[in-house]
């Protein structure tokens, strides 16, 4: 199989299934409706560049020993998407394998990528492609000209939240690193697949004043015109002042909030339009009782905010942060009960929604704090870790860099970018 983009080559060399090295639970696993919600989004791709380390550099073999032990106690990624007799979607804990694909490429160094964008292209590159749709885990090492690696993974949504996939990645490159005391997995608890935590309630109830909190349904248009992706880095400083505009809150709150004003007025919207900010708030310590750290499976519930566009725009940075933190901080037992038992009432099986976000609306996705960087499979940390491809304009992504400083991961109409870029990257934007 050879892969084109530009003219460039990419081949897959290898590609095989990777089954636990033990024996797994059987049968299917049961999703939540906080897991139904995301099927439709398919799997999440991202890439990670490695610079040349040693003569054994990601030894193929290595990875799959390593793959098959995490697998055992991370068994629903062996597993496929399917459907129960009453036509809801489950995982079918049939231990038929991860993807490991490796290719390799004549032409490409990881300088190449040194400013890289999510796009297609870079998706199709270095990310392998999921064939049948119904595998959980894909992982495609693609051996560059300079000696590099490129390490693709797509992992379905359907099983896990960001929280739970950088688990299984960090789980594996403990085992694959060598750093698994002796074999059992390393300095991390077991993880938690009972997805009936979040079952819904029997009878289902929601609260009304709960949908002031959370957001049932995620509006889509088609685009106003092309649509672009760009990584952009607030520096450590920035990111520093702009906390401290904000009376020292979150550095999500912070950027958020930012991000916010900037976008609509880089879009240029109407100044008595509405605007509206959504964000995924992790329910785990949100539940009565708590669920366990190492919940693996889907536990965000989508919140928001909205004002007026010249209220975001002129206020001062502090009270569109406060904003976000109240939209946050109200959510609690009740609200992530009534959110369940909604999504459990509306639908059952989500289906792919085409479409992209109002120009009004905006929706930031944090992975602060997940370890990006921290991905060191025995052969040293990336060079570069990005989201292979957005998904539709108004989404932004949060996540750490290696200096200190926040990567901004946007996807918007091409014609705002620029003036967004200008605005975010401008120290006289945090008043």
């Amino acid at each position: 199989m050879v892969m084109y983009s530009d003219d460039v080559q990419v081949e897959v060399v290898e590609s095989s299934l990777v089954s636990p090295s033990q024996g797994t639970p059987g049968g299917q696993l049961w999703l939540s409706p906080l897991d139904l919600l995301l099927v439709n989004r398919g799997h999440t791709p991202t890439v990670y560049f490695y610079r040349p380390a040693a003569a054994d550099f990601f030894d193929v073999a290595r990875l799959k020993e390593s793959m098959a032990r995490a697998l055992v106690d991370f068994y629903p990624l062996a597993g496929r998407l399917g459907v129960d007799a009453d036509g809801r979607f489950v995982i079918d804990c049939n231990a038929a394998g991860a993807l490991l694909a490796v290719a390799r490429s004549d032409h490409l160094t990881v300088d190449d990528f040194r400013d890289v964008s999510p796009s297609p292209e870079l998706k199709e590159l270095f990310v392998p492609r999921v064939e049948p749709s119904s595998i959980m885990l894909a992982v495609q090492v693609t051996f560059l000209k300079c000696g590099g690696v490129a390490f693709g993974t797509a992992l379905h949504h359907a099983a896990a939240d960001a929280i739970g996939s950088f688990r299984f990645f960090h789980a594996w490159l403990a085992l694959c690193g060598g750093r698994d005391g002796g074999g059992a997995m390393a300095e991390t608890e077991l993880p938690c697949h009972d997805r009936g935590l979040l079952r819904a309630r029997s009878p289902p109830f929601v609260n009304p004043d709960a949908f002031a909190v959370f957001c049932p349904k995620l509006t889509l248009t088609e685009p106003s015109g092309p649509v672009a992706s760009k990584v952009l880095t607030v520096s450590k400083d920035h990111v520093a002042a702009l906390k401290q505009a904000c009376g020292g809150v979150s550095t999500f709150c912070a950027l958020s909030a930012h991000a916010w004003r900037c976008l609509c007025s880089a879009r240029g919207l109407p100044a008595d339009a509405t605007t509206r900010l959504t964000l995924p708030a992790n329910v785990r310590r949100r539940t009565k009782p708590p669920l366990p750290d190492s919940y693996f499976g889907n536990a965000l519930i989508w919140v928001g905010t909205s004002g007026v566009v010249r209220d975001v725009t002129s206020e001062a940075l502090a009270d569109t942060a406060a904003r976000i933190r109240g939209a946050v901080r109200r959510m609690d037992d009740d609200v992530v009960r009534s959110a369940i038992d909604y999504f459990e009432l509306a639908e059952k099986n989500a289906r792919p929604i085409p479409g992209s976000l109002p120009e009004t609306e905006l929706r930031v996705i944090s992975w602060l704090g997940m370890p990006v960087y921290d991905a060191d499979y025995g052969w040293g940390k990336p060079q570069l870790m990005v989201r292979a491809e957005s998904e539709r304009s108004g989404f932004v992504y949060l996540m750490n860099d290696d200096g200190g400083g926040v990567q901004v991961v946007v996807c918007a109409e091409a014609a705002s970018l620029k003036e967004f870029e200008k605005l975010l990257i401008a120290k006289t934007m945090c008043p």
